[in-house]
């Protein structure tokens, strides 16, 4: 949560600077998965879902693990091929659910198999507000992936949650505009 912090005190991300110490006060009381449970909260409690986009595009979950090396390779491997193509690619090989809609935005649907899925039986994410925080900051985990795979830049342009309501292993669908 320190790069999160950090993130929220440059200017360009537009956090208040009333609210920064809030969230220092939760850097420095708490630690692990109570941090980050009371972290996420308190963005969702106080921060636009616009704000909270643009911190999740500059650090979002699962970003620069081991997998970057492979996101990288395919990148150079598939680089002259259309985004249509590298798309389709990407989600054979790297077993993604994505689909390219009118050239424009990318589509994905996502399971975290590791994360919400894990935590939520043990009563983790009680409130809505954390579980849409959650996989808002897991759509910059998708963004961060697609972005070094695809070699285009995105931004999260919504997070539906939606399908978890019928069953916790729905996946949540990230759509992300392709930017310039």
């Amino acid at each position: 949560m320190k790069a999160m912090l950090s993130a929220m005190k440059k200017q360009k991300n537009g956090i208040p600077g009333e609210l920064i110490p809030l969230f220092e006060h939760i850097v420095q009381t708490s630690d692990g998965d109570e941090c980050e449970a009371e972290f996420m909260k308190a963005m969702g409690e106080h921060l636009t879902r616009d704000q909270r986009f643009r911190l999740y595009e500059q650090n979002g979950a699962c970003s620069g693990t081991g997998a970057d090396k492979e996101r990288r390779a395919f990148a150079l491997e598939h680089a002259d091929k259309p985004l249509a193509e590298r798309l389709e690619l990407f989600c054979k090989d790297f077993g993604r659910r994505a689909v390219l809609n009118g050239g424009n935005t990318i589509t994905v649907t996502f399971a975290c198999t590791h994360g919400y899925y894990k935590h939520a039986p043990k009563g983790k994410f009680r409130h809505t507000e954390q579980l849409e925080t959650y996989f808002e900051r897991c759509a910059g985990g998708r963004l961060y992936e697609l972005q070094k795979a695809l070699g285009v830049n995105l931004k999260i342009k919504s997070v539906d949650i939606s399908p978890l309501s019928e069953n916790i292993v729905n996946p949540v669908v990230f759509i992300f505009e392709i930017v310039d």
